[in-house]
């Protein structure tokens, strides 16, 4: 594996790792550019065995032998000091290791919709921390897909990846072209679109039916304002989560995670 030097921050050969701290640039930048960084060893090697194509790779010029056993084809491997590493990304990578990774064609809805049995629907989710921590739950608690409104956060940008621990690469994702219209597609997929609400009336949780649980498509809000009343009119069920002490609600993650939890409770282990 061939290693490239790197001793100025500005040069362009690492143009794709510039700035990472600047929300703002990197939304402008990455997608428009068909490319996403990945943090850390674990996450990089989720990546690449989930058959996304790395574009290069930039490590800490010690830890350059933690990739010794990796194909890395084509992609260059640059090195560089913890020193130029904070000036180029704009912050200490203590992790020691970036990649830069080509994006794929997102699948429609409908071609997520054919293959899943209980998926996660997401509207307006930008926090993304939230969004990272429940790809996460939806990988470890039995749910096959997750459908984002067109005004989610990028499920790919760094913290996402990051806080999900790769686990976005392992969920298949797509995003709805009209909103709540879309709703009626997953509906007519034979989906129960259930609604997640604090509100008193909302159907616990508990309480739903085995067939309600069967092709469940949990619907979620973002942390604070919570759904739509409009998403939440395009629904067939509102559910909730009882909470007890005069507490209102969980973090928008904790309750998806808590959610999924209780869809699957009853299924195989």
């Amino acid at each position: 594996m061939p290693v490239l030097e790197i001793t100025d921050p500005a040069d362009d050969r690492i143009a794709d790792y510039r700035a990472l701290t600047d929300v703002e640039l990197r939304t402008r930048w990455e997608p428009p550019h068909g490319l996403f960084i990945a943090e850390g060893e674990l996450v990089l090697r989720r990546a690449l065995r989930a058959g996304y194509p790395p574009r290069s790779f930039l490590v800490d010029a010690k830890r350059v032998d933690q990739l010794g056993d990796l194909d890395t084809g084509d992609a260059p491997v640059y090195a560089a000091t913890p020193d130029v590493l904070e000036k180029a990304t704009g912050f200490h990578v203590h992790r020691g290791v970036l990649a830069s990774f080509h994006r794929r064609e997102l699948p429609t809805v409908a071609e997520v919709l054919q293959t899943a049995r209980r998926v996660v629907i997401l509207e307006d989710v930008n926090n993304h921390t939230n969004l990272g921590a429940i790809y996460r739950g939806a990988a470890a608690l039995g749910i096959d897909a997750v459908l984002l409104s067109p005004t989610c956060a990028d499920p790919l940008y760094r913290r996402s990846v990051r806080v999900s621990m790769g686990e976005v690469f392992a969920v298949p994702y797509a995003k709805f072209e009209r909103w709540p219209e879309g709703l009626d597609q997953v509906r007519e997929a034979g989906f129960t679109v259930l609604a997640m609400t604090p509100a008193p009336d909302a159907v616990p949780m508990q309480r739903l039916t085995p067939a309600q649980r069967e092709r469940a498509a949990l619907l979620l809000g973002a942390e604070g304002p919570g759904l739509t009343a409009a998403a939440q009119t395009a629904s067939d069920v509102r559910v909730s989560l009882p909470m007890r002490r005069g507490v209102d609600s969980l973090n928008v993650a904790a309750a998806a995670a808590v959610a999924f939890w209780e869809l699957g409770r009853n299924d195989p282990l």
